[in-house]
């Protein structure tokens, strides 16, 4: 009796390790800080970037793979030098020159437009926000209504907002992934970043710059209110900061308790040498 053959079981084994293998790729599609997950046009933009570079890209890898491949594979063959220099002077033309030269222009004739739309534009007076980073937290402020929040950044939906971010020790990366591209904080400077989301709903921002020991606890909770519910949301806030004076630095929102430090952390300024920032 002939004994069955090992190529089913093989095939079988290899199907029943798909899923494991499909699963975390798919799964990093969506959630909180997914690029491939959009909530406004600036992140949508830059999402429909990012896929035709990813197949491209993924084009030319297999491309390339397949060439060396051949490469390795076939039979040697002799060339004279007149064909070995014309061969090379090809490869050279158009692997080299060609190829680089146009995907250059294509990606800068699609990503300018993309990149344009995410700055603050002259002749629009949208909302202001000032981000302060520092170790490890976010200071966020409206100004001309006196709230002043910490961790925590309210938006209206449908309407375009200006980030004034800005460092108060060493250079940290504001970034909310669902909203659009990462913006710099740096001491002494301030950057503004144009930015909208598309409906109501919760968001998360994050570091994205290594700034110590407290960086991965550096947190950005981002809540995207109707125009109606943001306008109810900052009457409120303001008519409470009114009274009770701006919330602290380092203060929780809607409290007086100062913010607790990421785990193993503490909330001390770094000391400056010849302008560079050094960890305490």
């Amino acid at each position: 009796m002939p004994l069955p053959s090992a190529r089913p079981a093989a095939a079988l084994s290899v199907q029943s390790m798909l899923p494991a293998l499909v699963v975390p790729w798919l799964a990093a599609c969506d959630g909180p800080q997914s690029i491939l997950d959009p909530a406004g046009p600036a992140a949508r933009g830059v999402t429909l970037l990012w896929w035709p570079m990813l197949i491209v890209a993924t084009v030319v890898l297999v491309g390339v793979t397949a060439a060396w491949i051949v490469a390795m594979l076939r039979r040697p063959r002799d060339f004279s030098p007149e064909e070995a220099k014309r061969i090379s002077r090809r490869w050279v033309v158009s692997g080299g020159i060609l190829l680089p030269a146009a995907s250059i222009v294509l990606l800068l004739g699609f990503g300018v437009p993309v990149g344009d739309r995410m700055l603050p534009r002259r002749g629009e007076a949208p909302l202001r926000i000032d981000v302060t980073a520092r170790q490890w937290q976010w200071d966020v402020a409206y100004p001309g209504d006196g709230v002043v929040l910490v961790d925590e950044l309210h938006l209206p939906a449908g309407r375009a907002v200006h980030i004034h971010v800005t460092s108060a020790d060493v250079i940290h990366s504001f970034w909310v992934p669902r909203l659009g591209p990462k913006i710099d904080a740096v001491p002494g400077r301030t950057n503004v970043l144009r930015l909208q989301a598309d409906e109501a709903g919760s968001l998360r921002g994050q570091c994205s710059e290594f700034c110590g020991t407290g960086h991965a606890h550096m947190v950005l909770k981002v809540h995207v209110h109707t125009e109606a519910g943001f306008s109810a949301w900052l009457t409120e806030r303001a008519a409470a900061a009114h009274v009770g004076g701006k919330d602290p630095a380092g203060a929780t929102p809607g409290g007086a308790l100062p913010a607790p430090a990421a785990p193993g952390a503490a909330r001390n300024p770094p000391r400056l040498v010849s302008g560079v920032a050094f960890l305490p």
